[in-house]
C-alpha cells in the first residue's frame, strides 16, 4: 500500500512514478541493499521469521543484495538470536544498540560508538526515582538491571535474552551503550512528561519511545542512520540504494534518510508519515510482500 497521493504524477526518491488514475510501479532495480528493523517488523507475532520472509531475504542475496539488521538490540544477543529467529546465515550486517555497534559478517567488522557516561546514567536514574519503572542496559547479550520484578523479567522472556541483577554503582563505573526504561503501557505518558525535565549541565542525551513498554536514553550522535551510513559506507553503497523496513519511532530517521523507507501497517504514525510505502503488517509477511513484488 502506498502512502502518497496518488491523483498527480510524483517521483520518489528516484524510483517510483504515480500517475493519476492508478499506479505505474517500476522494479527497484537499483537497490543494493536491505535492513530490516527486528520487533515488530522482521518478527511475526510467534518471535520467528515466516518461511515466507526467509525466502525472500535468500532471493535477494543471491542476487547479490546485502541484507542486515537495524535494531534497537545491542549485537552479541542479535547474533546469539539468529538461529531461533529462522535467519542463521542469512545476514551480513547487523546495526544494533541503535545505532552505537557495528558488526559485519562480510567484512569481519566489529566496532562501537558513543555510549553514555556512567555518571549520566546515574543521574537518569535519579531523576526517575519513585517511579513506577525499572531500568535495563544491555550488555552482551544480558540485561543489566538494578532491581528483579515483573518488568525486568517480562522484558527478559520476550525478548528471549538472561538478565542479571547488579549493583549500578558499581556497574556504571563504566561508559554503557544506553538506558533503557522498562514500565506498563499505560504509564509510559509519564515516563516521557518527566523525560521532558531532565538536563545534565556535564553531558548529553537524548530519549525517545521505542516501544509501547520502552523509553530509552543515548548520546545525541547515535540513530540508526548513523550506523547505517557507517555500513553502508563499507560497502561502498550509496544511501540512495538501500530499503529499509521499520515499524516505531526509532526507525523514523532510517525510514527518512534511506532511498526507500518502507514501515509496516503496525507501526507508529510519526514513522509512517515519512514513508515511502506502508506494507503489510509483520503478522502477515510485510517484509516479504513488498520484496516479492517490488525488489524481485
Amino acid at each position: 500500500m502506498l502512502k502518497k497521493n496518488t491523483n498527480i504524477v510524483i517521483k520518489i526518491k528516484g524510483y517510483i512514478i504515480l500517475l493519476s488514475g492508478g499506479i505505474v510501479m517500476n522494479k527497484l532495480t537499483n537497490i543494493k541493499a536491505v535492513m530490516c528493523d527486528v520487533d515488530g517488523t522482521l518478527l511475526n507475532q510467534d518471535g520467528i521469521v515466516s518461511p515466507a520472509t526467509v525466502e525472500a531475504i535468500k532471493k535477494i542475496r543471491e542476487k547479490g543484495i546485502l541484507f542486515g539488521l537495524s535494531t534497537g538490540r545491542d549485537v552479541h544477543s542479535v547474533k546469539t538470536l539468529l538461529t531461533v529467529w529462522g535467519i542463521s546465515g542469512l545476514v551480513d550486517a547487523i546495526v544494533g544498540t541503535g545505532g552505537a555497534e557495528i558488526y559485519d559478517y562480510q567484512l569481519n567488522i566489529d566496532k562501537s560508538s558513543y555510549p553514555l557516561d556512567g555518571e549520566l546514567i546515574k543521574d537518569i536514574i535519579k531523576h526517575h526515582e519513585g517511579m513506577d519503572l525499572n531500568f535495563a542496559i544491555p550488555y552482551e547479550g544480558t540485561l543489566y538491571a538494578p532491581k528483579d520484578d515483573d518488568y525486568i523479567r517480562d522484558l527478559a522472556r520476550d525478548d528471549r535474552v538472561p538478565y542479571k541483577v547488579v549493583d549500578f554503582d558499581v556497574f556504571l563505573n563504566e561508559p554503557r551503550a544506553k538506558l533503557i526504561i522498562v514500565c506498563a503501557p499505560d504509564y509510559m505518558d509519564k515516563v516521557i512528561e518527566k523525560s521532558k525535565t531532565f538536563s545534565n549541565p556535564n553531558y548529553k542525551s537524548a530519549s525517545l519511545k521505542t516501544a509501547s513498554i520502552l523509553y530509552e536514553y543515548m548520546d545525541p550522535r547515535v540513530s540508526k542512520t548513523h550506523g547505517l551510513q557507517e555500513v553502508m559506507a563499507m560497502h561502498k553503497i550509496e544511501m540512495t540504494d538501500l530499503c529499509t523496513f521499520g515499524d516505531a519511532d526509532n526507525d523514523y530517521d532510517m525510514t527518512l534518510n534511506a532511498g526507500v523507507g518502507v514501515v509496516m501497517a503496525n507501526g507508529s504514525e510519526k514513522t509512517k508519515s515519512v514513508a515511502d510505502f506502508i506494507t503489510d503488517d509483520n503478522n502477515h509477511d510485510g517484509i516479504a510482500n513488498f520484496i516479492n513484488k517490488y525488489i524481485l
